[in-house]
């Protein structure tokens, strides 16, 4: 695909909608999960904690090398790329529904069960999410382009999370499960017709290529902005439901009213984030995204019981400002990856640690917040004013400071250093 060529709607979406399952079994994983665990089996949370950091610790550890892999997967052809994905999301759904109904009794055989079906599922969804990225990045184009071709993935995405959000609510888990399979299927068929990156000469593979990305100044800080607002976005969404429940108290009829709002506010926001690209740079915009974000989330420190409809409106704007999360990071890199010289060639490595990124963020958002609450005094359906109290710190103020922190380096590390802008000069706002 050429600079400046434009993306037909047809081929738009034969490549992003394989995102709405991959978003879609995202939200049961990071979101309905723990509190899945916490109160239809009872497990302790620091227990919880445990085995999803564990989890999610080898999830990111695996995500440098299923990229480097997906580097020689095109190296031989798309349909290897592709094969290999049909074979990752049979292993996903399966691993998905094992995941939630559980064939043990006992806090430790389920405990067992729960860390060995987490490895499965997060190693065929990491392989088929990375596979699926680079796929896009390989795909070019400018600025523009590239910022189109994410948001056909994250718009595809936004859909797939906002039907995760209220099915299981509405018609129960295996409605759900069944409807994820069903995607699944309708996400990779429409993938075997989407426009195909262009081929490239082999080259010889080696451990170096792993370690590629870590050479380029720009994408050490460009990842350095995006883990810090990855924290920032990752306790909170670990912490949502337990807000939902225990701070606000609000029916489980609404959990999913506030999941749908969030996400359904950020895909119809995304199309809003792509004009303002246009006219200031896609690193610009994510600033502003990020500030908007951090003034209107601040509001939930103060809600308590009873505040659904303040809590709905901090969801709806919320969302607004996600959609600049969602959209624009990943044409961030792909312009890293293409000032660099490396594409067609190492856009798996890039978005290996990249995901590795994105998966370490959310293991320390469980792995650390879940047992600190209850080491601090909270426990689930609990209605102390301390227990409330850490809650809603946990929940509300500590992601916006961390989101002001990204904001402050992404001003300095990006918009404020001359060799990254000339490295990347799409990282800059349009004169």
């Amino acid at each position: 695909m050429t600079a400046g060529a434009l993306l037909p709607w047809r081929q738009g979406l034969a490549y992003g909608l394989l995102g709405l399952p991959l978003a879609f079994v995202a939200l049961p994983l990071y979101v309905l999960l723990p509190n899945h665990y916490a109160r239809e089996f009872g497990m302790p949370l620091a227990t919880l904690g445990g085995v999803l950091l564990a989890a999610r610790l080898f999830d990111a550890v695996s995500d440098p090398l299923l990229g480097r892999w997906a580097d020689r997967l095109f190296e031989r052809s798309p349909l290897a790329v592709l094969s290999t994905g049909a074979v990752s999301a049979v292993v996903l759904a399966v691993g998905l529904t094992a995941l939630f109904f559980p064939k043990v009794q006992g806090q430790g055989a389920l405990a067992a069960w729960a860390l060995v079906c987490l490895l499965v599922t997060y190693l065929a969804y990491s392989q088929l999410g990375i596979a699926h990225q680079s796929w896009g990045a390989r795909l070019g184009g400018d600025e523009l382009q590239r910022s189109r071709i994410v948001a056909w993935r994250e718009g595809a995405a936004l859909v797939g999370v906002v039907l995760a959000s209220v099915l299981p609510a509405l018609l129960g888990l295996p409605v759900m499960l069944g409807v994820f399979a069903a995607a699944l299927v309708l996400g990779w068929l429409a993938w075997l017709r989407a426009p195909r990156p262009a081929p490239v000469a082999p080259h010889a593979t080696d451990r170096a290529d792993l370690w590629r990305p870590w050479t380029r100044p720009a994408f050490r800080r460009l990842l350095a902005v995006f883990v810090l607002n990855g924290i920032a976005s990752a306790v909170p969404a670990t912490l949502v439901l337990f807000f939902i429940q225990d701070r606000l108290q609000a029916p489980p009829g609404q959990e999913p009213m506030f999941l749908a709002a969030y996400f359904l506010c950020a895909a119809l926001s995304i199309p809003l984030w792509l004009r303002a690209v246009a006219r200031w740079g896609l690193a610009r915009t994510w600033l502003g995204g990020m500030l908007l974000a951090v003034a209107v989330f601040g509001w939930t420190a103060g809600l308590g019981t009873g505040d659904s409809m303040p809590f709905l409106a901090v969801c709806a704007l919320s969302g607004v400002a996600l959609g600049t999360d969602l959209a624009l990071p990943g044409a961030l890199l792909a312009g890293v990856v293409a000032a660099e010289g490396d594409s067609g060639q190492h856009e798996g490595a890039y978005f290996g640690w990249w995901n590795f990124a994105t998966k370490l963020n959310l293991a320390l958002a469980a792995g650390l917040a879940l047992p600190l609450l209850d080491a601090l005094g909270y426990t689930p359906g609990t209605r102390s004013a301390e227990g409330l109290q850490t809650l809603g710190l946990a929940y509300a103020v500590l992601p916006c400071a961390l989101k002001l922190v990204a904001a402050a380096a992404l001003y300095f590390l990006i918009l404020r250093q001359s060799p990254l802008a000339a490295a990347i000069p799409s990282l800059q706002g349009k004169p």
